[in-house]
């Protein structure tokens, strides 16, 4: 099992910043990619970035590149999500998840076996 925690969510005005942060604990993470999923209100969640735990490997969709970085502090077995140049069409609850996929899996639609709680990210215009 791996627990994951996401902290980090808020309300930011348009063109703002944000930095969200998921502490794993329970397993080792060397094997795992973890990356960040949203669900906007009505619509389907979506992969938002991932990155391979060990070597740092990173794949972001295209409507955030640019804007979003993630990131992950193998010390602190803590991954991130840098969130800048924000816009309402960010507004979501935004998702940690592992697995043992490849980032590129998870980004063609792979679902993940864990998943963290979720923590909302409003964005005002």
């Amino acid at each position: 099992q791996v627990q994951l925690v996401e902290s980090g969510g808020g309300l930011v005005q348009a063109g703002g910043s944000l930095r969200l942060s998921c502490v794993a604990s329970g397993r080792t993470l060397s094997r795992y990619a973890m990356g960040w999923f949203r669900q906007a209100p009505g619509k389907e969640r979506e992969f938002v970035g991932a990155i391979t735990w060990s070597s740092a490997i990173t794949y972001v969709r295209d409507s955030v590149k640019g804007r979003f970085t993630i990131s992950r502090d193998t010390a602190k077995n803590t991954l991130y999500l840098q969130m800048n140049a924000l816009k309402s069409d960010d507004t979501a609850v935004y998702y940690c998840a592992a697995d043992l996929k490849r980032v590129d899996e998870l980004a063609l639609g792979g679902q993940p076996l864990y998943w963290g709680q979720g923590t909302q990210v409003t964005v005002s215009s």
